[in-house]
């Protein structure tokens, strides 16, 4: 089964925070790692523009990729949003197990756990976008 970390720029550490929590709690990924203080430099609307942001990595399954990319999307105050998977190619055995088996099941493999989740799991997308106000910088 191949795994992938998902690495996501925000607009500050709490921004990270919650749709880290969000990704977790709803098993599209398995844990969230946040990083503060990251300076970024990059062409935006035709100027290069320089901020301060926040690295969220996301550990993940591969096949969960598309969907923590629109979850991503959906939360993220952001208009275009980093949001990039990078394949993990070895690890230790244990910890890629660990990952499979905290986020969700495969169809088939647990529908009734994914039911569950997908019904009970779903904070508003609106919620952290209202909280951290749309952005028109990446």
């Amino acid at each position: 089964m191949p795994f992938d970390f998902v690495y996501i720029t925000a607009a500050s550490p709490d921004q990270a925070r919650a749709i880290g929590r969000i990704l977790v709690t709803e098993r599209l990924a398995a844990c969230a790692n946040v990083f503060d203080g990251m300076s970024s430099c990059y062409w935006w609307e035709g100027k290069v523009t320089e901020a301060r942001e926040s690295v969220l990595i996301a550990k993940t399954r591969s096949d969960l990729v598309p969907s923590v990319i629109a979850r991503v999307k959906a939360l993220h105050s952001y208009s275009v949003p980093c949001v990039v998977a990078l394949r993990v190619g070895k690890g230790n055995p244990d910890f890629l197990r660990w990952i499979a088996d905290e986020t969700l099941p495969k169809i088939g493999r647990g529908r009734a756990r994914l039911r569950q989740a997908a019904g009970k799991r779903q904070p508003r997308a609106g919620a952290a976008r209202a909280k951290f106000g749309a952005r028109k910088s990446r």
